[in-house]
């Protein structure tokens, strides 16, 4: 059974990778607007390389800039960070049953719409009744989706709602959290929810609400004085959209905006300014995958050959600069995932026992195509280095260079065009959430990874109540995958957030994967 909906993952996939060069930006504001009373800056400028639009909405969307939007406009009962930390907006408890098949969530009873009307069960009990519909497309219809059944949402009075499961899965407090809730009373009718006309004006309970949207340009929003958990501190907030990096790293050493996610490579532009540096783990972890469609590395020895053939730190490196960014990844789980294990066979760079195993596999003169995104500079970095590892092994790699939409497309079919890929995903916390990129015919299977075993001890982690067992089990698991060598982790990078010094709040507001930011009404200067 697979959860993990694939479409959000290409989505964030994408946005994390794709680095749009050669675009002149749009003319810039000179520095924030001031409050002429105060003489304080009350917008705060973020500098995005996308454009998320104006037709956002709660169901369909999954790109990076379009979720960031989401999360300023709209709130979920509640996010997920781990076993041990759900932050809590719309709910204010989620509790288990002694079965693990119901749960129960316990509402606020102080929530408006940004429109005035005031916030119910109805509201979470249609969103969800909205994302399982599957001609809607929602982005995490999968996830609620448990045995291939649907959970079953019941509204127990107006602030309480109950989950039902068809089947014990200890990752459901993850699966049912991190969805955000939309209004009955704007969308109730509404036939073509990812094309609805509303998606322009949305109504939401977030911190902030939409003003101004111009394509290609910027997004503007304004605070929501209503907002649940306080009114706001900084009154406006804008997406400013540059396509080109350094465009947008201009704009940001000349003060004309507060924030932007930076590369590694830019790290160092900003000593001695008055920006900070905020590198924060996302949970993403890089990797090099092999195409098992491909007759070239079907032979485990062949795949265990390049896995000691690379050198990860030289990759890492060379393509993030510092440990301060990056960190080498030997599991297939991020650190604070839980039952993260790194007690597993590191592949020790050793060309020798390379060459050994390649001639034990009878692959002499061996010939590879390597698939990564063309325009994206850690990519170029990790595959040229690939590539001159592979060749001191006796392989010769040809680097594929592709556009992102069209690699994209190929990973979600079968075919030969290339051997290996390099990639990297977001997933989650619990490790049932990554089990679509493993599991026979999982969604997000690229690789088309086959292993009868793993396939069981997903299935036996997902309904295990022990604790210590269900450790046992993924751990096992993490073994298991990296001994195939099917999937090479490579690195566990973050994301560097390179912000206006004068910006407070940062560590309240919390930075997140994907959003940036879990609650920006806590922003401050």
């Amino acid at each position: 059974m697979v959860r993990k909906n694939v479409n959000i993952l290409v989505a964030i996939l994408l946005s994390i990778f794709l680095v749009l060069a050669g675009c002149s930006s749009k003319s810039l504001d000179k520095s924030s607007s001031k409050n002429e009373a105060t003489n304080k800056p009350d917008t705060f400028i973020y500098g995005i390389d996308g454009d998320p639009g104006n037709a956002v909405n709660v169901i369909t969307t999954g790109d990076r800039y379009g979720l960031m939007e989401i999360k300023t406009l709209y709130s979920p009962l509640y996010m997920y960070n781990g076993k041990d930390n759900i932050k809590y907006f719309l709910a204010e408890s989620m509790t288990p049953s002694d079965d693990f098949l119901t749960y129960t969530a316990k509402l606020r009873k102080d929530v408006k719409w940004h429109d005035g009307q005031p916030f119910t069960a109805d509201d979470v009990v249609f969103t969800y009744e909205q994302m399982l519909k599957e001609e809607n497309g929602g982005w995490a219809r999968s996830q609620l989706l448990f045995n291939n059944q649907p959970v079953k949402v019941e509204k127990v009075d107006d602030f309480t709602v109950k989950f039902t499961l068809p089947t014990v899965s200890m990752g459901a407090v993850e699966a049912l959290g991190n969805i955000f809730i939309m209004p009955k009373h704007v969308y109730e009718g509404e036939t073509n929810i990812a094309n609805s006309s509303k998606n322009a004006t949305p109504v939401g309970t977030g911190p902030y609400k939409l003003k101004e949207y111009k394509a290609g340009e910027s997004v503007t929003f304004e605070k929501n004085d209503d907002y649940f958990l306080g009114a706001p501190k900084i009154a406006k907030v804008v997406y400013r959209i540059i396509m080109d990096p350094n465009t947008a790293t201009m704009a940001l050493q000349k003060g004309e905006i507060n924030a932007l996610a930076i590369q590694p490579s830019d790290s160092g532009k900003f000593k001695d300014s008055n920006v900070t540096i905020k590198p924060y783990d996302e949970g993403r972890i890089g990797y090099l995958a092999f195409n098992l469609s491909s007759k070239a590395v079907q032979k485990k020895e062949v795949r265990q050959a390049i896995a000691f053939g690379l050198n990860r730190d030289e990759i890492n490196t060379a393509s993030y600069v510092s440990t301060d960014y990056s960190m080498p990844a030997y599991s297939f789980l991020p650190k604070k995932a839980t039952y993260f294990t790194d007690n597993v066979e590191k592949h020790k760079f050793d060309t020798k026992k390379a060459k050994d195993l390649l001639s034990k596999a009878g692959a002499s003169n061996l010939k590879l195509k390597l698939a990564f995104i063309a325009n994206n500079p850690i990519q170029q970095k990790q595959a040229a280095v690939i590539q001159q590892n592979l060749k001191a092994a006796g392989v010769s790699v040809e680097l594929v260079g592709m556009d992102a939409t069209a690699l994209s497309k190929k990973l979600q079919s079968v075919q030969t065009d290339f051997d290996m890929y390099l990639s990297g995903y977001i997933m989650g916390i619990d490790p049932d959430t990554f089990n679509s990129l493993f599991v026979k015919n999982g969604e997000a299977n690229y690789m088309h990874y086959s292993n009868t075993k793993v396939d069981e001890l997903f299935n036996q982690g997902r309904v295990e109540k022990d604790d210590a067992k269900r450790k046992v089990i993924y751990e096992e698991i993490q073994k298991l995958i990296i001994e195939d060598a099917a999937f090479y982790p490579l690195t566990e990078n973050k994301r560097i957030l390179a912000i206006d010094s004068r910006i407070k709040g940062i560590e309240e507001a919390g930075l997140v994967p994907v959003y940036t930011f879990e609650d920006m009404s806590k922003l401050s200067y």
